[in-house]
């Protein structure tokens, strides 16, 4: 069996066996009397576009040139009059490009003024390279060879440069149709792209609604959210539910994994939440148990998500909170200090047999609550330092005036500024503000 080949854009293949190294033609060196003249007729009357054009030590000009498909080149040479590479000028060359419509071309550069020699023709050529034993089928075979040999139909003319230099045009059936499949190749892929590309586009539009499309009105916190996500779609989740009165529970959540799968995993985590909190409104523990048990059993046994759950009564102040294994919410009171929220369970949807605990939390005017997930404590910068929670308490710290719309675009802008090069995970952040009394 031969060595594997990959197959680049260029049309080159490539071994992945490197016993065998790598091995193309690069060049063929043409000599002409003027480079300039010889040059803007390849570049103009033949279509070819300009690879290098430099001197040489100790002072020589050279020019290359190359068709616009395949990889070999064309050297374009002005010898010196009285050199034997002068007296090359003007004969046929061993030089010939292969295109998949000789008439077709020969018609365009005929337009352009380019010479041939004669119209295309029509050539049957046989191929003298016999077929392997192993392809042979029986006596027959070895006692008629020639009746097996393939034969290829091909169109060639010849063309000449201002030089008289000339080349050959020909094509083969063979070669007609490997462009014609690859022609093809290229069509299926560029469609299969586009086709994924509008279904990703829908799949964001889709799970852009599952993020709060409304804010409910309390009269004790000020809140917002946001989520900038790494690709189209990703696992990160945040959320308002509504629970009556001035009650409100804040969500936020990250998903194992990136991308559509993250994407699919974090629907379901938001449908089992919000279809189990209208059910268990005020149970918050038997709430996330259900939530938990449902995500088992939805999803495969690797999947599991981190989630913050705050339950906020307005009437006190308080907040119930169950971490999930999460990144500790912050709060910061308004003497600079900053309380952290540990979590009280472990993450969802690796275990069955699940249960948490439900801290507490008394909020007070001028106190700045934060929710948020690794994208931002984990953005990096050139030099691999973390933003980190003490740049994160620090950036509350400097906006705490600001209202939590403003507060959230700060510290995003913050972290982007840090971490300038692409974004590798979806920064998610909730921010909350009690009122100054």
């Amino acid at each position: 069996m031969g060595a594997p080949f990959l197959q680049p854009a260029d049309g080159a293949a490539i071994r992945l066996d490197r016993q065998n190294p790598y091995l193309r033609l690069q060049s063929v060196t043409i000599f002409v009397r003027d480079l300039d003249c010889s040059l803007r007729f390849y570049l103009d009357q033949l279509g070819f576009h300009l690879v290098f054009d430099g001197y040489t030590q100790p002072g020589g000009r050279w020019v290359t040139v190359a068709p616009p498909d395949g990889t070999a080149n064309l050297t374009l040479v002005a010898p010196e009059p009285e050199s034997p590479q002068y007296k090359l000028i003007g004969r046929p060359t061993q030089v010939s490009f292969v295109t998949e419509d000789v008439l077709a071309k020969y018609l365009e550069w005929t337009k352009r003024g380019v010479r041939f020699n004669f119209t295309p023709r029509l050539k049957r050529l046989k191929n003298e390279i016999h077929a392997s034993p192993a392809a042979t089928h029986g006596d027959d075979a070895t006692r008629h060879p020639e009746e097996h040999a393939p034969i290829w139909g091909g169109v060639f003319t010849r063309f000449r440069d201002l030089d008289g230099n000339s080349f050959a045009l020909v094509s083969f059936d063979d070669v007609t149709q490997a462009v014609e499949a690859q022609r093809r190749a290229v069509a299926e892929k560029l469609h299969a792209e586009r086709r994924a590309a509008h279904e990703l586009e829908i799949a964001k539009e889709v799970q852009s609604r599952f993020f709060p499309q409304s804010q409910p009105l309390l009269k004790t916190l000020e809140y917002a959210g946001a989520c900038h996500q790494a690709r189209a779609v990703g696992g990160d989740y945040f959320d308002f539910l509504p629970l009556g009165g001035e009650r409100l529970a804040l969500v936020i959540g990250d998903i194992s994994g990136k991308g559509i799968a993250a994407a699919l995993l974090m629907a379901n985590l938001q449908a089992n939440l919000r279809s189990q909190c209208a059910i268990v409104l005020d149970q918050p523990q038997q709430l996330l148990r259900s939530v938990n048990r449902l995500f088992c059993e939805n999803t495969a046994d690797s999947a599991f998500a981190t989630l913050f759950f705050a339950e906020y009564d307005g009437a006190n102040q308080r907040l119930r909170y169950i971490n999930c294994g999460h990144l500790p919410a912050l709060i910061l009171r308004p003497d600079d200090t900053v309380v952290h929220l540990h979590a009280t369970a472990t993450v969802l949807g690796l275990f069955k047999t699940w249960d948490c605990e439900i801290g507490d939390a008394q909020l007070h005017p001028g106190d700045a609550l934060a929710l948020y997930t690794d994208g931002i404590t984990e953005s990096f910068n050139h030099a691999d330092e973390q933003f980190g929670e003490d740049r994160l308490a620090a950036a509350l710290r400097r906006h705490r005036s600001l209202c939590p719309e403003s507060i959230l675009a700060a510290i995003v802008d913050e972290v982007r500024q840090f971490s300038p090069h692409e974004q590798h995970d979806d920064i998610t952040l909730i921010i909350a503000k009690c009122p100054a009394a």
